[in-house]
């Protein structure tokens, strides 16, 4: 399967993005995905995940706002919704799929798309 992340830019701090993954080459219907991202000079971290029905979802702000992840498997495409941006949300935002039947984790990752956010 290949991911496409898009819907990054320049954002001023407060502000609101709109990212997402569109899947292609197979369904991503039974497949958890998640978001991730990497700023300047350090490690990946993650952000969100939304679980194969989307009935359950995780994010690093525990569910307060900031990051909300949904998904349309009709469409094969999963969103991830960012509110009041800080510069220090400042990364490249990549998308990643997790096939449960796989041994391994986050088997197929996007290219990444760049959030830049000013103050």
């Amino acid at each position: 399967v290949q991911l496409q992340a898009s819907g990054g830019g320049l954002v001023q701090a407060g502000g609101s993005l709109r990212l997402s993954c569109a899947a292609s080459g197979r369904t991503i219907s039974n497949d958890h995905v998640g978001w991730f991202r990497r700023a300047p000079g350090k490690e990946r971290e993650f952000v969100a995940a939304i679980s194969r029905s989307g009935t359950i979802t995780y994010s690093k702000d525990s569910g307060k706002g900031q990051f909300t992840i949904s998904r349309d498997n009709a469409k094969n495409t999963v969103v991830l919704q960012m509110n009041n941006l800080k510069p220090e949300d400042t990364a490249v935002y990549y998308c990643a799929a997790d096939n449960p039947a796989s041994v391994s984790r986050w088997d197929y990752w996007g290219q990444g798309t760049l959030v830049t956010v000013s103050s």
